[in-house]
């Protein structure tokens, strides 16, 4: 009989006292019942930047707080990061800078090797499933262990054995006549991801696997980093494909697209344009000038319109936010899993500086924008801001407080 899934790369967490109560709590929106959309309920940084032992909830709105320094902006490079992984990049593109992920006080272990862990719990369909990264950022880059859990039980686990080898040794749960099976598998790729290209799916156990795989990876594909750059998107637009750069550069381009595509939903785009802006918004559209270009204007109602250009940091940025949160990712510039059924998957913003440039009035509005996009199910928002006060107690936010 083959031995039981085992490694030492994953201890089991220890969380200071301070810590235990504050994780693992589920959002009221995504409590009590398991949803059909696969989504993210917990990130784990167990050694990550400055991030330690951390196990932060997820919900449909989740707030990153805290002053600068205290890891907002390592939290949603570390999800993204995920994200990408799970989508089949590779984890030199994923990490450029890997050393800048290593916790600045760790030590090389007897052969000079430092790195990181990260992680993640996916509910939905097959209930919680947990997955845990561990990298090595130094001497080389290479993913040196990975497990993938559910209800107890391993179903994936990795681990380098030959560091001479570009491999790692992975076992998957089989149940069948032998009780995992053992190959190598590229240590430069996520093997969750790479799961369904070699599990047959001929035994429960396979096909335990390849759901909770299958899960994971739902979940984590269609990530969307956000952080509009008012300068950039004050100038005309060349058209292109129509879908939104993470810069919102191309902001121009993408309104003359969707103006005409959904009249309703255009109709709630100028509605939160009205709340965020100064003076009268009759609406928002878009105009060629004829160069192969198109500017952004502003109907007041009455009088010459008003270009982009003429707005202010802060209106910029919420007109860019609220049209993200009232698209989808046929308009953003994202890879969502194309094989699964839009009914079965969801998309989560990331916007690093959530709060940055807007007046109180601006972030209410775009967190109520938010909140009500969650309820509906298919977009989920992590943001980060410096503080959020002025959210506490709002339904279904979840804030996480970080600290320096």
């Amino acid at each position: 009989m083959a031995a039981p899934l085992t490694s030492s790369v994953f201890p089991p967490p220890s969380l200071s006292a301070g810590q235990t109560a504050a994780v693992g709590l589920p959002s009221p929106v995504d409590h009590p019942s398991h949803s059909a959309r696969p989504r993210l309920t917990e990130l784990r940084l167990s050694a990550f930047a400055r991030h330690r032992r951390a196990a932060h909830p997820l919900g449909a709105v989740t707030l990153f707080a805290g002053p600068s320094g205290s890891g907002k902006t390592s939290a949603l490079r570390a999800y993204e990061a995920l994200a990408r992984l799970a989508g089949g990049a590779a984890v030199w593109e994923v990490f450029p800078d890997p050393v800048a992920c290593v916790p600045e006080r760790s030590r090389p272990d007897a052969q000079n090797r430092r790195g990181f862990r990260v992680g993640c719990t996916a509910d939905g369909p097959e209930g919680p499933v947990r997955l845990d990264v561990a990298v090595q950022a130094e001497p080389e880059l290479r993913i040196v262990g990975e497990r993938l859990s559910a209800g107890g039980l391993v179903l994936l686990e990795t681990a380098l054995r030959d560091p001479g080898r570009g491999t790692v040794q992975a076992a998957w749960h089989t149940a069948g006549s032998s009780s995992v099976t053992r190959a190598p598998l590229p240590d430069d790729r996520l093997a969750t991801a790479l799961l369904p290209l070699r599990v047959a799916g001929k035994t429960d156990g396979q096909r335990q696997v390849l759901a909770a795989a299958e899960q994971m990876v739902v979940a984590l594909r269609s990530v969307f980093a956000c952080d509009p750059r008012p300068d950039r998107m004050r100038a005309p637009a060349r058209t292109g494909s129509g879908r939104l750069l993470g810069g919102c550069d191309n902001l121009a381009d993408v309104l003359w697209r969707t103006r005409e595509e959904c009249v309703r939903r255009h109709a709630q785009l100028v509605a939160a344009v009205r709340a965020g802006c100064a003076g009268p918004v009759a609406d928002v559209l878009a105009e060629p000038l004829g160069d192969g270009t198109v500017r952004a204007l502003l109907d007041r109602g009455a009088g010459p319109r008003t270009e982009l250009a003429r707005l202010g940091d802060g209106e910029l940025r919420h007109l860019a936010l609220s049209l993200v949160l009232l698209t989808g990712p046929g308009v953003l510039d994202v890879d969502p899993p194309g094989e699964v059924p839009d009914a079965m998957r969801s998309l989560t913003v990331l916007a690093d500086g959530f709060d940055r440039d807007l007046d109180p009035r601006q972030r209410r509005e775009l967190l109520a924008l938010a909140v009500r996009m969650g309820e509906r199910g298919h977009i989920r928002w992590v943001g980060a801001v410096s503080d959020a006060s002025w959210a506490a107690g709002t339904a279904g936010v979840t804030v996480v407080h970080l600290e320096p």
